[in-house]
C-alpha cells in the first residue's frame, strides 16, 4: 500500500515537472518574436529558477519509500525543502548579478512557471 502511494506520488511529481517545463519552453518560444533577447533570456532564467529547485525537492522527497523508513522519508523531505529554498535564493542572486537587467521578466517567468507547477499538481491529483 505504501509503495503504491509513493509510486503515484513519483508519477504525479514527474508529470508536474514535465508540464512545468513544457509550458516554460512554449512561453519562451512564443515570446521570442515579441520581446528583446535580454527580456526573453530573463524570462527563461526565471522559469529555470522555478524548475531546478523543484527537481531537487522531488529527488529528495522520493528518495526513500516504505513504512519502515518513515524517519528517513521525513528527514529527506526536510532536507529537500531546505535545499529547494536555498537553491531558489542562490539562483535569484546569480540571475540578478549575471544577467542583463530585466527583473520584471525574471519574476514573471518564475511566477508563471511556479503557478504552472502548482496548478498541474492540483489538476493531476484531482484527475486521478
Amino acid at each position: 500500500m505504501a509503495i503504491a502511494i509513493i509510486s503515484k506520488g513519483v508519477v504525479l511529481a514527474k508529470r508536474a515537472l514535465i508540464a512545468q517545463s513544457v509550458i516554460a519552453l512554449i512561453t519562451v518560444i512564443i515570446s521570442l518574436p515579441f520581446f528583446s533577447f535580454p527580456t526573453v533570456l530573463n524570462y527563461a532564467a526565471g522559469a529555470c529558477i522555478s524548475i531546478l529547485p523543484n527537481l531537487v525537492f522531488t529527488y529528495f522527497a522520493f528518495r526513500y519509500s516504505g513504512a519502515t523508513k518513515k524517519h528517513l522519508v521525513m528527514k529527506s523531505m526536510s532536507q529537500g525543502s531546505k535545499l529547494k529554498l536555498a537553491a531558489t535564493i542562490i539562483l535569484f542572486v546569480m540571475a540578478y548579478k549575471l544577467l542583463p537587467t530585466a527583473p520584471v521578466a525574471l519574476l514573471v517567468g518564475f511566477a508563471i512557471t511556479t503557478a504552472t507547477h502548482t496548478f498541474s499538481v492540483m489538476w493531476l491529483s484531482a484527475k486521478g
